[in-house]
């Protein structure tokens, strides 16, 4: 091409034939002409069925943009059919169950109601700060008929997923996390380190300071932790970047999550974040929207995936992970996401219903009789 910036080729004169170089450019624009007004003639034979397809096709283009962005609210007509059309309900937990240790009025009546009719109950939290024995008293703290088989946390899936790798035994798993995830990795024999036990530890600088750390871990699982510190931000840092095969797991990576009824509060997503960046590296995600617990369900209860309803109060987790599996998906507005969120033009997430809580079901025994 001799573009800007390329050298002259050596010993090539400057002189010019301009009577040749003319002749060329006039056999050039010529071709170029008739180039021009064959393009142009046909045009304008296409030119209307050109016009003709397009216009048509606009419409169709509003009509279906429309339907993608119909957001429906579940009304007494829609309940029946909704419960019918599935065997097996997964339940968010954190704001559709509870906030914080609080109860959502007509959850215990809506699980009975359910349970009456035949259907089975599973119930999947992306908080991994317990386990799913940690889990299950609190249910039954709450007053709630929940047996150890119908839970499943990211805690849970964290250690369901190594070893379904077969995770070395000779190996071991840093934590940054509470106790959740260390009973877990305890329950399917996998060594680890870190998590609560480094709670309180901090980092002294000084010339030439170096932190040590173990070449033998060979993951590292990052989940909720109200401890995180900077040398658990170092040490998951050196064992991902330095130790050969190290992988990076994240539970979750939800922004925000409900510790009290109060407020929402800063989610696993910005401890995992900590750690993408100082690594550079995507971690695998085992937690909702990701799709290993939604798999370790259907295969372990041998469930179809179209009999499931999926039923949250966030978009970007609990409806994406039931859009992405094929499942049906109710959006309760008891938790993180308003109705302004969900009919927001910036959002892409649409949920097969909406309703104000769980309990809302409970008109259903109305509706049949």
């Amino acid at each position: 091409d001799g573009g800007e910036g390329q050298p002259r080729a050596r010993g090539v004169t400057s002189r010019v034939d301009h009577s040749s170089s003319t002749r060329t450019m006039a056999h050039a624009v010529a071709s170029l002409s008739s180039v021009a007004a064959r393009v142009s003639a046909k045009s304008s034979a296409l030119r209307g069925k050109t016009l003709r397809v397009s216009s048509a096709a606009r419409p169709a283009r509003r009509v279906a943009m429309s339907a993608r962005a119909e957001i429906t609210p579940l009304g007494d007509g829609d309940k029946k059919g909704l419960v019918d059309s599935v065997e097996t309900f997964i339940f968010d937990c954190d704001g559709v169950i509870w906030k914080g240790d609080s109860l959502i009025e007509g959850v215990p009546e809506t699980i009975a109601m359910l349970r009456a009719m035949g259907k089975r109950l599973i119930f999947v939290t992306n908080n991994s700060t317990k386990s799913r024995a940690g889990y299950l008293k609190k249910f039954l703290g709450l007053g709630l008929e929940i047996t150890a088989e119908e839970v499943f946390s990211s805690s849970f899936a964290a250690a369901a997923y190594l070893d379904s790798k077969n995770f070395p035994k000779d190996k071991k798993v840093y934590v940054i996390g509470e106790t959740g995830i260390l009973e877990e990795l305890d329950g399917v024999g996998i060594k680890h380190l870190g998590g609560e036990a480094d709670a309180g530890k901090t980092v002294t600088l000084a010339s030439g300071q170096l932190m040590e750390h173990d070449p033998d871990v060979a993951a590292v699982v990052v989940g909720f932790d109200r401890n995180v510190n900077y040398y658990k931000i170092q040490y998951a840092t050196l064992c991902i970047r330095e130790n050969p095969g190290c992988e990076f797991i994240a539970t979750n990576m939800d922004a925000v999550t409900h510790l009290t009824d109060a407020q929402e509060w800063a989610g696993n997503g910005s401890m995992v974040g900590a750690i993408k960046g100082s690594t550079k590296r995507e971690p695998t995600v085992v937690g909702k929207p990701a799709p290993f617990m939604l798999d370790y369900i259907a295969n372990k209860f041998d469930i179809r995936k179209d009999q499931i309803c999926m039923v949250g109060d966030r978009l970007d987790t609990d409806i994406l992970f039931g859009k992405d599996g094929g499942l049906r998906t109710l959006l309760v507005l008891s938790g993180v996401t308003t109705e302004e969120t969900l009919k927001s033009p910036e959002n892409t997430i649409h949920p097969d219903f909406y309703t104000s809580k769980l309990g809302d079901l409970l008109t259903l025994n109305q509706v049949e009789a």
